[in-house]
């Protein structure tokens, strides 16, 4: 789909029904496209899962702006994730983009990257922005130009959910989605035993 008016009227749909519509489209950033093959959905206020169920904070400020852009944000300190706001504007809800395939652009994706096999350039949501070039920078940037073959699961193989991935809160929601068979999905983990108490964001995402 090439109308962006269509497809941002589509993406202003709650997280959990963009999330599998956004399987099998096609994210283009920096010279490299990636076809998505697995997201997570979060929904803001009603989700203790997301950043955004204590409220809007500068930080994540662009959950809450209109559907159709990039919420980027720093796990760890260390590595960029990349959501798709989505929902009415004011909701807070997204989609995080976990894994792909590197369809265009694969020299600039690996020299990002590394000397990784293919299936491992944009597998795990840090490896999917670091081999896009995004970065905390891109922080509400408008998709529009960007997205393209949006819905992009039908006809891209069955659609497979499950728990999302390393959450302590919610983390029986079957939110992750992904396409059955791909290569580059990444492995479900759940979170990690807590040794120290950890900030207060920790395990949220989205």
């Amino acid at each position: 789909m090439t109308d962006w008016p269509e497809v941002r009227r589509l993406l202003a749909g709650e997280g959990i029904d963009v999330a599998p519509l956004l399987l099998g489209s096609v994210l283009t950033v920096r010279g490299v496209s990636v076809r998505i093959t697995e997201v997570e959905a979060y929904a803001g206020a009603q989700d203790p899962g997301s950043h955004a169920f204590r409220g809007r904070t500068p930080r994540n400020a662009t959950m809450f702006g209109p559907p159709g852009r990039l919420y980027c944000y720093r796990i760890y300190g260390l590595h960029t994730c990349a959501n798709v706001v989505c929902g009415p504007e004011g909701s807070a809800s997204a989609v995080l983009l976990r894994a792909g395939e590197v369809i265009a652009g694969q020299d600039q994706a690996r020299a990002r990257r590394g000397e990784v096999p293919a299936r491992q350039l944009a597998r795990g949501p840090a490896n999917l922005a670091q081999a896009l070039g995004l970065t905390h920078a891109d922080d509400g940037l408008d998709l529009a130009g960007h997205l393209t073959g949006f819905p992009g699961s039908q006809g891209e193989g069955e659609v497979a959910t499950g728990p999302r991935v390393g959450l302590r809160q919610a983390a029986d929601r079957p939110w992750r989605f992904w396409l059955a068979g791909e290569p580059s999905v990444s492995a479900y983990r759940p979170a990690a035993a807590l040794r120290n108490k950890p900030p207060s964001d920790l395990g949220k995402r989205g």
